[in-house]
């Protein structure tokens, strides 16, 4: 899958989830790329994803850790993990205009 900000590639997620590039997004565009992913997750596109590595190195402590989380990911000992049709425990904000892609 892939998230378009702007025109702008901002996430390739692989296949299964595990692995994800950000191609040196802004903190602001992957925010709004990881509600865009969280959206997909929820309504059972994509199944469960579990990110575990960001740009060839562990999710944790990058900036595409702390979007996940915002959006509703949960931390596992592995990385970040979303279930379909499980409801985020924050509201997702209107904002932005991020777009999703198969």
């Amino acid at each position: 899958m892939v998230v378009v900000d702007g025109g702008r590639l901002t996430l390739f997620v692989a296949r299964g989830g595990r692995s994800v590039l950000t191609f040196g997004s802004s903190p602001a565009s992957l925010e709004r790329a990881a509600r865009a992913l969280a959206e997909v997750v929820r309504g059972g596109a994509l199944g469960t994803v579990s990110v575990e590595r960001a740009d060839g190195a562990e999710v944790f402590g990058t900036a595409l850790d702390a979007a996940l989380v915002a959006s509703g990911f949960h931390v596992t000992p592995k990385g970040l993990r979303m279930r379909p049709g499980v409801a985020s425990e924050r509201p997702l904000a209107e904002e932005g205009g991020a777009t999703y892609g198969r």
